[in-house]
């Protein structure tokens, strides 16, 4: 799927003689420390210097430039500017200018119309000049895309917030929507954590339409080909029931809305706070996420809180806490990733050398029990009233939601590490997992059937990032956790997941990855997890997936692949090898029974080549995830770091115990 055949590598291509062991020496005798001992043990040293004194791994997640955009946009939206920090933001953005000119979601994709809208106007705010050469190279690849009147629907949001666009090029999002019955087909209830969060304060601020502070009066009238005020065709349904969702979108603007008495709105709109507030997660914010955060900090702002009233300086510190500053460049993440982080941390120790790294190990387990979440409010409950809670959010805090992927994830990290000690968080986190499956079989993230596909077709959700369905990586994750259990409590729901899995298989063998860059991730997620879970390696279907892994290595042993594979008809572009990636079909293969091939060998020794002599560990600039396929994108900088370990020293473990 991944590479035309010119750039696969074979066992018949010569390179299997060319690739020497890296177990043994140039005699071919073992050697007293290989170099794939080398490369872990000075790994394995980095990775436990970079521990937090806590106990926990948190490494920066870095988003394309709409997020730091977006925080230049929102200081001047409050008129609550650092100058300092939006020139280091500024910096930053400068320096993501890609050859076409705007400014792509990952690193080496497409201009992206939207993204580089946001960066061109945080850039004018700032105070660059139009005539600069950036500015000229980004506004005429803008205007060849048909200008700004082109750009998504949460651009348009911000553009109409800065009275750049009429209210009429966003969708009609009426606060009132908070009164819907659950059975109405929209609810909250109905769609993904992530929307609802980033919504609910969006709501407010879309009915009540406040104008940006804007110190500086700045405008982009430029990005337009015809004046906003004149432009047409804001929006561009393409199946019949967009159609007719954007014909009543219409109505419900020019008729309905006018008629909305006063205290209704009013008493919307302090239903919507109360929801958001009620949320709010002390200084980690709402939803744990940068978009929420920065709605609900300005719809405080516009409901009259001033600047010193203490949920005001609460929604700010949750901002700034995001920030990533150096001396010369800064930018904001989109979340922070410390319990993720470190179960996988965790998890790539215990593989390299268990009794060795044991007391780090234990220290980053005991603080993520800690964290364990209990009977907390929780959205998820809607749906799953009378479950016990037990899961662990991905960011510091998120109480409201906790995460199956992650929960799965660490209490894999804790059967494996100890699981007499672990005991009970490994037992809440199962039964959580196990009530939170969907009806088809899979898991989703965050909700359970949060399968209400028709709402990907209202105006507001162009996107098509509105929802939590079950995905294949959550489920082969939360298949690991309840095989690691050995309870006969969760027989039926492992057979129904595992259906669900065989379901989902591509044809050539692979899976989809919804949570990393992509058929690799999805592949590895599923062959690893039915490993660890206990289940014969050696059956077809199993095989296949292995064969479409070892089909796609590329000739210098690794394995890449763009995320230009989640566009229809991109899936088998191909791409340079990556660490990361290269360490998922290591993994994929090595459970799947194929450690001793020349191709997990090849391999082994593209990840010794590529680790770096001043960090002992590994890095390179491509993004390693989506955060919604086709719209939003991440580079987990941690998995270049604990990725590569788990790969090399499974492999060199798997020897050890077969020696």
């Amino acid at each position: 799927m991944l590479t035309p055949s010119r750039f696969k590598a074979s066992e018949s291509d010569g390179n299997a003689a060319a690739c020497q062991s890296l177990r043994s020496d140039s005699k071919g005798q073992p050697d007293s420390q290989n170099p794939i001992e080398a490369c872990i043990e000075s790994a394995s040293q980095a990775l436990l210097e970079q521990q937090n004194d806590a106990g926990y791994w948190d490494y920066q997640l870095e988003a394309d430039c709409t997020i730091p955009a977006e925080y230049i946009m929102m200081m001047h939206f409050m008129d609550d500017i650092d100058r300092e920090l939006e020139l280091k933001i500024a910096n930053y953005l400068r320096a993501k200018q890609a050859d076409h000119g705007g400014w792509p979601l990952y690193h080496g994709g497409a201009l992206d119309l939207s993204c580089s809208v946001k960066v061109y106007y945080a850039l004018k705010l700032v105070g660059d000049d139009i005539d600069a050469p950036h500015m000229r190279r980004a506004r005429e690849a803008i205007l060849a895309l048909g200008g700004a009147a082109q750009s998504n629907v949460f651009t348009r949001i911000a553009l109409a917030l800065f009275a750049q666009v009429p209210w009429r090029a966003v969708p009609f999002i009426p606060v009132e929507v908070m009164f819907l019955p659950k059975w109405f087909p929209f609810h909250l209830s109905k769609v993904s954590y992530w929307s609802r969060t980033v919504m609910v304060p969006l709501f407010i601020l879309c009915s009540l339409k406040p104008v940006a502070a804007n110190p500086r009066n700045t405008n982009i009238r430029e990005l337009f080909t015809t004046a906003p005020d004149q432009e047409k065709n804001y929006f561009h349904p393409t199946t019949p029931l967009s159609r007719v969702l954007h014909v009543l979108d219409a109505i419900g603007r020019t008729c309905i809305e006018p008629l909305i008495p006063k205290f209704v709105r009013k008493r919307a709109v302090e239903k919507a706070k109360n929801w958001f507030i009620e949320r709010l997660n002390g200084e980690d914010g709402l939803g744990a996420i940068f978009p929420a955060m920065v709605n609900a900090h300005e719809s405080l702002k516009i409901l009259g809180y001033d600047e010193q009233h203490p949920l005001m300086i609460q929604t700010r510190r949750a901002l700034d806490k995001l920030l990533i500053i150096e001396e010369d460049h800064a930018y904001c993440q989109p979340c922070l990733s410390p319990m993720w982080d470190t179960g996988i941390a965790s998890l790539a120790l215990l593989e390299s050398d268990p009794d060795a790294n044991r007391e780090a190990i234990t220290h980053g387990l005991d603080w993520l029990a800690d964290q364990q979440l209990s009977d907390e409010p929780g959205d998820w409950r809607d749906n799953n009233p009378d479950l016990a809670g037990g899961g662990w959010p991905f960011q510091f805090a998120n109480a409201h939601y906790p995460d199956l992927d992650d929960t799965s994830m660490i209490g894999w990290a804790m059967a494996l590490a100890d699981r007499d000690h672990y005991a009970e968080n490994i037992a809440r986190a199962a039964n959580w997992v196990a009530g939170m499956q969907s009806d088809n079989g899979g898991f989703g993230a965050f909700d359970r059937n949060n399968t209400h596909y028709y709402l990907n077709q209202i105006p507001f959700a162009d996107h098509g990032a509105l929802l939590d369905p079950p995905t294949e990586d959550v489920t082969a994750r939360c298949i690991a956790l309840l095989g690691l259990t050995k309870d006969a409590r969760y027989d039926e729901t492992l057979a129904r997941a595992i259906t669900y899995l065989k379901n989902t298989q591509q044809e050539n063998g692979s899976w989809f990855g919804r949570w990393g860059s992509n058929y690799i991730y999805g592949t590895w997620s599923v062959l690893s997890a039915l490993e660890v879970a206990g289940y014969d390696m050696q059956e077809g279907w199993i095989q296949k997936a292995a064969q479409w892994l070892l089909s796609n290595q590329y000739l210098d042993g690794g394995w890449g692949e763009s995320n230009d594979s989640y566009y229809p008809g991109k899936e088998t572009q191909p791409h340079v090898s990556t660490p990361f990636q290269t360490s998922w079909a290591m993994l994929g293969l090595i459970a799947a029974g194929h450690a001793k091939t020349d191709a997990v060998n090849r391999a082994a020794n593209y990840l010794v080549h590529q680790q770096m002599d001043d960090t002992a560990l590994w890095d390179d600039d491509n993004f390693t995830a989506p955060g919604f396929p086709r719209v939003f994108y991440l580079k987990y900088h941690g998995y270049t770091k604990f990725f590569p370990l788990w790969a090399l020293a499974k492999y060199q473990r798997h020897f050890q115990k077969h020696a």
